[in-house]
């Protein structure tokens, strides 16, 4: 792979993880707390109201940690902590509200070219931590 060409993915991926980390948060009390909503009762009244704020927030820390670790300190061990990442909170939403993997714009569906990407990043022996 040409250092260009990882250098387009990788910048791409910053770009989703930090505009997914602004974006939800903006939406706190939107469209992030609609991907809660298959919690369990149990989870979002009584004493564990916080809960589902707690969850967007800390998705949000993990996007916006993850979009500043590629951009900052590329490297295999940020592509697999991302990939690793990925695959928990995809796992997570998928218990969480499983009708995401059938919405039209694929809030899940995104995760699996993203993954791919990822692997493709991972797998790179020519480039393995191009320029910040």
């Amino acid at each position: 792979m040409t250092p260009a060409t990882h250098a387009l993915l990788r910048w791409s991926l910053v770009f989703v993880w930090l505009a997914t980390a602004v974006v939800s948060v903006a939406e706190l009390n939107g469209q992030s707390r609609e991907l809660l909503a298959g919690l369990p009762s149990g989870w979002t009244t009584g004493n564990a109201v916080w809960l589902p704020t707690a969850i967007i927030l800390a998705g949000a820390a993990a996007d916006a940690v993850l979009g500043l670790w590629l951009a900052l300190r590329p490297s295999r061990s940020a592509y697999l902590g991302a990939l690793v990442l990925m695959g928990a909170m995809t796992l997570l939403a998928t218990f969480i509200h499983p009708a995401w993997w059938l919405h039209p714009l694929g809030p899940l569906t995104k995760n699996l070219p993203i993954a791919a990407i990822l692997w493709v990043l991972l797998q790179d022996t020519t480039n393995p931590t191009p320029e910040p």
